[in-house]
């Protein structure tokens, strides 16, 4: 099972230690410091709901299922074509992974934003990047046993950073997941020769090159961008590549359960970051469907 840090462990925690003398690092905030977050009730779901294990478990476990058909097929491949430059058949078989959320639990990172009363900054992520201390999502431990008896490579394409290399594979070696060399690690920043956009958090030319390499039996993400190219990223074009692409999903592409965030949540406000916390809490109540008003 994943190591659980509640939400409402912490900021005990943090109550008690503001009522003692401390010289060291600032008291965590009390909770009547911080204002109420959004995330707050999708970050304890994740930590401490059996239903969020129940739900990654069982998609691991039904990809499994269909391991040995996508092996035997000679032309399987869980590429769209637009993004395959290559003949898939007779490459070495591999499955693409994304990290957070899909393979790795950052969920604590989360907590400590909600109990900051904080949003996400490259320089905090970075440091909770370098504690190599995310724990793995319920059930795939599970598909990579099955995955490497099988002769199948895992690789690894995230939009954590090049930089970032050294400490994301040390922390899936530590929880167990295997790791064929640095090649197997296409982050933020990878040179794919060919196709541009290296420093885009698109994953297309990264897809492309593992495509190269590989026969892709399978993806795995939490985002629509994990298995397709999102563009322009609105809710209806989302809703038009799941119209096109959606049969993909439970057999060649399995979507990963993250309520946390995502290339979703912007959407209803246009991408539009620079607004204020209250001005995009407003556009998502406004984009709440309840229902037809009975007269």
């Amino acid at each position: 099972m994943r190591q659980r840090v509640l939400i409402p462990t912490l900021l005990a925690s943090a109550l008690a230690l503001s009522g003692c003398q401390h010289t060291g690092a600032p008291r965590a905030p009390s909770a009547a410091d911080v204002p109420a977050d959004d995330n707050l009730n999708a970050v304890l779901w994740m930590q401490a709901s059996a239903e969020y294990d129940a739900a990654a478990t069982q998609t691991w476990r039904a990809a499994i299922a269909g391991l040995d058909a996508a092996l035997a097929h000679p032309t399987w491949d869980a590429l769209l074509p637009s993004e395959r430059g290559n003949p898939a058949t007779g490459l070495p078989p591999a499955v693409i992974v994304d990290v957070d959320e899909t393979v790795l639990d950052n969920s604590p990172y989360q907590a400590r934003l909600v109990r900051d009363g904080a949003e996400y900054a490259s320089r905090t992520w970075a440091g909770w990047v370098a504690e190599r201390a995310a724990t793995a999502v319920p059930g795939v431990n599970e598909f990579a046993r099955a995955a490497d008896t099988r002769g199948i490579t895992i690789v690894y394409i995230t939009n954590r950073t090049e930089a970032m290399q050294a400490d994301t594979l040390a922390n899936l070696r530590a929880v167990g997941l295997p790791v064929a060399g640095n090649a197997v690690f296409l982050g933020k920043g990878t040179v794919v020769d060919g196709c541009e956009s290296a420093d885009s958090g698109d994953k297309r030319c990264r897809r492309e090159l593992a495509g190269r390499n590989y026969r892709v039996l399978m993806q795995f993400g939490d985002q629509l961008g994990d298995f397709m190219q999102v563009e322009p990223n609105t809710p209806a074009a989302r809703e038009a590549l799941m119209d096109a692409h959606g049969g993909w999903f439970g057999q060649r592409w399995w979507m990963l359960p993250n309520p946390s965030y995502g290339d979703w949540q912007p959407t209803v406000f246009d991408n539009d970051w620079s607004q204020s916390a209250a001005q995009r809490r407003e556009a998502k109540r406004e984009a709440l469907q309840t229902g037809r008003v009975s007269k």
